[in-house]
């Protein structure tokens, strides 16, 4: 049967316990067999092949899934709703219960084909710019913090979240953490009292609110 073709009911079951075994496993180790990923998968060799003949196939499947994952967490996250600080939390929060496949996606980026992950190899992801730039006109993510360092501020701390998972801490305690973190993080400083700008100088623009998308 063709990957792509829907599957129902145990079959549907085997083919989810396959991929989710092979985004865990590549994730690890990018060039895990299709042996290891059949034994943790809990299923045969020959039965792996039967939903997946060779590598190149298992590794589309792969793909497709994680571009479905991630979009599936961005239409969760509600991102055009609410404070610009209010929707990072959520994607956050969202991304966060996809450890697996976000660790395969940054040790190996070419598996999943999303333009979205691809644009922002080295920028800021463009869903996640515009967010940031409203955080910045409705005061809830500091303007001194640009969108390529907010982005990078966001994978740090997921990070951190799954590895203080992976050493023992309870799932919910390492997500309070990183949101925590991040909130704390984002949330603009008030100027101490007494301060202002030098004469003749005007505050700079946040490059989120000024940069203008070719």
């Amino acid at each position: 049967m063709r990957a792509d073709v829907p599957e129902t009911g145990s079959r549907a079951r085997t083919r989810r316990a396959i991929l989710d075994a092979a985004i865990i496993a590549l994730g690890r180790t990018p060039a895990a067999s299709l042996g290891e990923i059949a034994t943790a998968a809990g299923v045969g060799r020959t039965t792996l092949h039967r939903y997946f003949p060779d590598r190149s196939d298992l590794l589309a499947a792969v793909n497709a899934e994680g571009v479905a994952r991630i979009d599936r967490a961005v239409e969760l996250a509600r991102l055009p709703e609410g404070t610009g600080g209010d929707a990072l939390v959520r994607l956050a929060r969202e991304y966060f219960d996809l450890g697996d496949l976000l660790s395969l996606l940054f040790s190996e980026p070419q598996l999943v084909g999303d333009p979205h992950w691809e644009e922002s190899a080295d920028a800021c992801d463009p869903r996640l710019e515009e967010v940031i730039a409203r955080g910045h006109r409705d005061g809830t993510i500091d303007p001194e913090l640009p969108p390529g360092w907010v982005q990078s501020l966001i994978w740090s701390q997921l990070y951190a979240g799954w590895g203080y998972a992976a050493s023992g801490a309870s799932r919910h305690e390492a997500l309070r953490l990183v949101l925590r973190t991040l909130t704390g993080a984002l949330t603009p400083r008030p100027e101490p009292a007494g301060a202002g700008h030098a004469p003749g100088r005007t505050k700079a623009r946040p490059a989120a609110a000024t940069r203008r998308r070719g």
